[in-house]
């Protein structure tokens, strides 16, 4: 009796079918995962791997454990603060300490990748690098990269040093920003400046 290959049964027909749409699809996705950078879809991907590259941001940066002073000199953000603002933040606390106050760091030296990292989560946050402007300088023009401004933490030490400050030539650069304290010497004398209404608005932004 001659045998004949059995003839092909729905059943065969519809796992043909599967197997190739399950190779179409890979092949879309390998198309998709070869795309070139510059697509907005590969973005997150590209930030992804340049923060394992870099590695987490850590003291060394700038990034200030709780509970920091200005007493602290081992931490970065206090020990590569600018001497003159040092100094004059040190004299300003151990004054308020003696009116109950204690004026912890919140941020103070940074370093450029600490600041490019929080301007990049600062335009995420607000949708735009314009209006991420309004909050966070870039690593080129922050004060805080050059270790000339201390943010303070805790309304009480930040309204202390906004009546008291000038007496140490610390004085309140924007408005939108309390406590952000930078060291104008003239101030002792003459008084703090006006203060710009955001850092958007601060010519050394647009240097």
């Amino acid at each position: 009796m001659r045998h004949t290959a059995p003839p092909r049964t729905e059943a065969t027909r519809v796992s043909t079918l599967v197997l190739g749409g399950l190779a179409a699809v890979i092949a879309a996705v390998t198309v998709v995962l070869g795309h070139p950078a510059g697509s907005s879809s590969a973005t997150p991907i590209i930030d992804d791997a340049w923060a394992d590259h870099r590695g987490a941001l850590g003291e060394a940066d700038g990034v200030v454990p709780d509970g920091t002073t200005v007493f602290d000199a081992d931490t970065a953000a206090v020990a590569n603060l600018d001497r003159d603002l040092l100094g004059a933040v040190r004299r300003a606390t151990t004054d308020a300490a003696r009116d109950g106050i204690t004026v912890y760091v919140n941020s103070g030296w940074r370093s450029r990748d600490y600041q490019s990292h929080l301007l990049r989560e600062a335009v995420s946050e607000y949708g735009s690098e314009e209006h991420a402007a309004r909050w966070v300088a870039t690593a080129d023009t922050s004060p805080h990269v050059s270790g000339d401004a201390i943010d303070v933490g805790r309304p009480d030490a930040t309204e202390w040093l906004s009546e008291h400050g000038r007496r140490y030539g610390l004085c309140q650069i924007y408005r939108n920003e309390a406590w952000h304290f930078e060291l104008r010497p003239e101030a002792v004398v003459h008084g703090c400046p006006a203060q710009y209404a955001d850092p958007a608005h601060d010519p050394r932004m647009h240097t």
